[in-house]
């Protein structure tokens, strides 16, 4: 490989002759290794989005030539498209103010700059004016978090509310048998129990909109220390104006940057509604996992599409694949969910030092989630109700007894439940028996449909 020479205020460094960036990336190459992954693609993309904005604020404040600041405008543009991807090398493991991506970005920058407008731009002096990575790296988790929950998640959630209200819309009148500690309970509706899933999953969504306001309120113009030195006094609100053009999001400056570049509660805040989702998920695709074990041996009360073998050895065998798939994905966000915790903690006097880990694990979550929902809404679309088997459990239920409490008592119709249970008799045959409620009377106040309350007494 050939080199040229670069140099900072450490001295001087070989950097690969192709690269475009400088001395800082390299030594943070050389430190922290290339094998350690590399930060996510949506963060250095919006990076580069913020880098625009603040190359627009500072010239709007006369701190910045404008000749200099169209042409960081114009190339970050580019590196937001995603052209350079491979020009940012430094992984998630490296300073945790996030330093080093910082300066990746401005040496990019700078460096792509300097060959648009045949002027020499500095990535400190230009591309970084006004600025400092204790600020600029805290606003980027906030703003890509943002960005990928307006447009994987929201979306993927959404995907699924449909399929959801759509297959419980089609099966409302459908009973099958209710279960509470996996045990035979009263009888519920198919559309009950997925109407039950999609005001969880709504929940989830409002707790993400509820969230909106704080995320979106940026530590941008705290600088260093969250003081704002070096920085002019217009410069923070027109950045967060020029970033919501850019993006079409609204954002706003938080009152006290420091809060947001010492602490990281928003993080915290917005990995617990992520977990939370994980949790309403993992509720969902357990539940068709049961709902379609069998096919002989479980409840086989529907059957999931087929989508692949299940076994290299059994032939014929299908699995619930990708309810199993969600499940691991939910497993993995709530495992971020800790690292997260445990990364805010790492607030000490002035700056968080994980913000690059807290990035990685906030994204990659989003992003999990996303294709749960994705996985879960196809799972959901695309089972069959096993009608024979469901009705079959119904009619030999011994719980639907519990209708006869208010007629006979209690323990009466424990006994009776007890005895249909033993005898592998339907409760209507038992109760007709041992009660002299006249069998037409018994099988309206035994008939599953009224009791999941599909009809009404009168």
């Amino acid at each position: 490989m050939e080199y040229r020479l670069e140099h900072d205020s450490m001295g001087e460094v070989q950097v690969p002759v192709d690269a475009l960036y400088g001395a800082q990336t390299q030594r943070a190459v050389d430190n922290f290794g290339l094998a350690a992954r590399p930060m996510p693609a949506l963060f250095i993309h919006i990076l580069a989005r913020i880098k625009a904005a603040a190359a627009a604020a500072n010239a709007a404040c006369g701190s910045l030539e404008q000749d200099l600041a169209t042409a960081i405008q114009q190339v970050a543009a580019r590196v937001a498209a995603g052209e350079h991807d491979a020009q940012f090398p430094v992984g998630v493991f490296q300073t945790g103010s996030g330093t080093s991506t910082n300066m990746n970005m401005n040496e990019v920058l700078a460096r792509l700059a300097t060959q648009q407008c045949g002027k020499p731009v500095h990535p400190n002096d230009h591309v970084n004016c006004s600025q400092s990575s204790n600020d600029v790296i805290p606003t980027c988790i906030q703003v890509s978090v943002t960005a990928a929950l307006e447009r994987q998640l929201l979306p993927a959630m959404q995907r699924l509310s449909a399929a959801l209200e759509q297959r419980s819309t089609e099966l409302a009148a459908t009973v099958k048998t209710g279960r509470t500690h996996l045990m035979d309970a009263m009888p519920v509706t198919f559309g009950q129990e997925l109407a039950t899933w999609a005001f969880q999953l709504d929940e989830c969504r409002q707790r993400l909109a509820d969230l909106q306001p704080r995320l979106r309120s940026l530590p941008i113009g705290g600088s260093a220390v969250g003081t704002g030195v070096n920085v002019p006094p217009a410069y923070a609100d027109g950045l967060v104006q020029h970033l919501g053009d850019l993006l079409d999001m609204p954002f706003s400056v938080s009152p006290v940057p420091s809060s947001r570049m010492s602490g990281q509660e928003v993080a915290v805040e917005c990995s617990a509604c992520l977990r939370s989702l994980a949790h309403v998920l993992s509720k969902i695709n357990n539940d068709l996992r049961w709902m379609s074990s069998g096919p002989l041996a479980g409840l086989a009360e529907i059957q999931l599409e087929a989508l692949q073998p299940g076994s290299s050895i059994m032939p014929g065998k299908v699995n619930p694949v990708l309810p199993e798939a969600a499940l691991m994905a939910a497993a993995e966000v709530v495992g971020n969910d800790a690292t997260i915790a445990m990364a805010a903690r790492s607030g000490n006097f002035q700056l968080n030092v994980m913000l690059p880990l807290i990035a990685d694990k906030l994204l990659a979550s989003v992003e999990l989630m996303s294709a749960a929902c994705d996985a879960t809404a196809r799972a959901v679309a695309g089972f069959t109700v096993n009608h024979e088997k469901v009705e079959q459990a119904l009619a030999r239920n011994p719980v639907l007894v519990t209708a006869l409490n208010t007629r006979i008592g209690y323990e009466a119709a424990a006994a009776i439940a007890r005895r249909a249970y033993a005898e592998q008799r339907p409760v209507i045959d038992v109760a007709a028996q041992d009660t002299g409620i006249p069998r037409q009377e018994l099988a309206a106040m035994l008939d599953p449909a009224r009791l999941a309350g599909l009809k009404s007494d009168s």
